[in-house]
This record gives structure tokens, C-alpha cells and sequence, in this order.
């Protein structure tokens, strides 16, 4: 059974955060929370992250589909917002992490008398490698060259294959490179502000850096969309979430650098390989979240990258 912590549930609409103690979890949780919404957290572990909502300690992938229709009907949730992700290496982890909690999760809500909205945050990556310039719009057919890609795009075509045959009313969220507060140390953002950490004058820090340009999005944008999802009335359908701009990465760091106030002698930066979920040329048309949402990107690269800094993951 779910840990459960936290107040009862009160009047007003409930949405369950699956995956809200991750960098993307807490901040949507934190938007729904701003707007009124009552947030049912669920992650495998609790802790600060989670404060001030109902939380359910819970690992999505493994429990029972109808433990978890359980769970979201005594809490009469009415939208799930599925942010969970796996940055494992092996294919196992990824089928875990991205294909069978999907199936679970899609299971658990078939089962529910009262079927709450999906929202599915995606990734930008599921398209596979693009050529420069092409602005990636929904209307690209998938072609994911990675075992990352190739697994998420799987679970989002389970979400749109549900929501087509009429069991789910779904939709699927592709999400560009986030930045911002709490940027996982798994990323390259995340991996550059620890070695930034230990940087020092008498004792420099190189950084590969590659010669790619990406979509970035602040990670509180993203909390914005999905926040405008869950009272939208579109379904079915992909929307891409970005900036709709490409940066070079070498941009990125040097934004990092001057929001860490370190010194030009504490830093090197040398020419890396693309090591990249997707390629090395990420650009998201995202006009059709403009017309479905109302939604557009607020937060500058340069905030962003201070915020990366001054907040790093916990």
C-alpha cells in the first residue's frame, strides 16, 4: 500500500503529481498549488520536496494498477500529470522508467469509474536527430536514434494510443532541454555546475563543451504549461514545449560562468564530443502551444542560468 502523509483532501480540484520530488515534479506541484489546485505528490520518497501536499510514497512502475486506481479515487483526482523519467543506462531501466509505468499507470486509470485527464510530459528527443536548421514541429514523423528516445516516444504513443481508442482522455507534452531551479546533476547543465562548484584559480576546471546548439527551457515555463493543460480542452493530440530557440552550448556555459561570479583564470574550456538523449541540433516549433494553451515562454536564458546556479539539486 502508498505511504500516505500529509492533510486530507479539501474542496477544489486534485491533481496527482507522479514523479514530484524530481526537478520538473516539484516545480509543476508548486505551479498547480499557486493556481489553487490540491496536489497529490507521489514519488518513491518523500521528504521537503513534498511539503504542504498530500503525499503518497509510491513506486508507479511496480504497484498494482488497482492499488493505484484506489489511490486516485479516495482522492477524487480528477488529472494526473505523469513528469516522471529515468536517466538509467541499461535498456531495462529505460523500458522501466519510461514503457511499463506507463502501462500501469494507463491500466490503473481504465479502471476507474470517474477516469481522470493524462498529462504526459514527453521529451523534445522522442523526434530523434534533426538536421540544422529544421524547426521541429508535431507534425515530424518520430525517428529516435537513442535507447532514451526510442523508449519515451514508446510511452507516449501508449498515452495516444489510449486516448484514440477512447479510454484515456490524454495528452502528451514534448518538453526541450530544461534549465532552472534544482537542474538534475544528470544533465549536462547539472554536471557543469558541480565541477563549476570546484573550481578555483590556483587549481582550474576544464569543461568539454560541444559544438551543438539546443532548445533550453526554464523549468518554472514548463510548470506553466502544464498548469494550462489541465483545464484545456485539448486531447489527443502532441504539443512541443520550448523556447523556440537553438543556443549554443558554449553560450549556456558561459551564462553559468557569470552567474557563479568566478574568475576567467578558473575555467578552460576545450572543444568535447555530442553526447546527447537526441542530437545536436534541437529547435521546437512551438507555435501550436501558443494556439492550444495560450501558453509562450517567459524566463530569459540568463535568469535561467542563475537560477541553475543559485538553486543547484538538492
Amino acid at each position: 500500500m502508498a505511504a500516505l502523509s500529509g492533510r486530507p483532501p479539501a474542496g477544489g480540484s486534485r491533481v496527482a503529481v507522479l514523479g514530484a520530488t524530481g526537478c520538473v515534479g516539484r516545480c509543476v506541484s508548486a505551479a498547480l498549488a499557486r493556481e489553487g489546485h490540491e496536489v497529490l505528490a507521489v514519488a518513491r520518497r518523500g521528504g521537503p520536496a513534498v511539503a504542504g501536499h498530500v503525499f503518497a510514497g509510491l513506486d508507479v512502475a511496480a504497484v498494482p494498477p488497482a492499488e493505484l486506481a484506489r489511490l486516485f479515487t479516495r482522492h477524487r483526482v480528477r488529472t494526473v500529470v505523469n513528469v516522471t523519467g529515468g536517466w538509467g543506462t541499461t535498456e531495462e531501466e529505460m523500458r522501466y522508467a519510461h514503457i511499463t509505468l506507463v502501462e500501469r499507470l494507463l491500466k490503473a486509470v481504465t479502471l476507474m469509474e470517474d477516469r481522470p485527464r493524462l498529462i504526459h510530459v514527453g521529451s523534445i528527443h522522442e523526434y530523434g536527430p534533426v538536421a540544422e536548421p529544421l524547426a521541429i514541429g508535431e507534425d515530424l514523423e518520430p525517428r529516435p536514434a537513442t535507447m532514451y528516445a526510442r523508449t519515451k516516444l514508446a510511452g507516449s504513443e501508449l498515452v495516444l494510443d489510449a486516448t484514440r481508442a477512447g479510454r484515456v482522455d490524454g495528452l502528451v507534452l514534448r518538453a526541450v532541454n530544461v534549465c532552472g531551479p534544482r537542474t538534475t546533476r544528470a544533465s549536462f547543465l547539472g554536471a557543469v555546475v558541480d565541477r563549476l562548484r570546484a573550481a578555483d584559480a590556483s587549481d582550474p576546471v576544464t569543461l568539454r563543451v560541444a559544438d551543438a546548439r539546443r532548445d533550453f527551457i526554464d523549468v518554472r515555463d514548463l510548470a506553466e504549461a502544464v498548469v494550462l493543460t489541465v483545464t484545456s480542452a485539448a486531447t489527443g493530440r502532441v504539443v512541443n514545449i520550448g523556447r523556440g530557440e537553438a543556443t549554443a552550448m558554449r553560450e549556456l556555459v558561459d551564462l553559468l560562468v557569470t552567474a557563479s561570479g568566478l574568475p576567467p583564470e578558473a575555467i578552460r574550456v576545450e572543444d568535447g564530443p555530442i553526447a546527447s538523449k537526441g542530437g545536436g541540433w534541437t529547435l521546437a516549433d512551438i507555435g501550436l502551444a501558443g494556439e492550444l494553451l495560450g501558453w509562450k515562454p517567459r524566463i530569459p536564458l540568463a535568469e535561467a542560468m542563475r537560477a541553475t546556479w543559485e538553486t543547484p539539486a538538492d
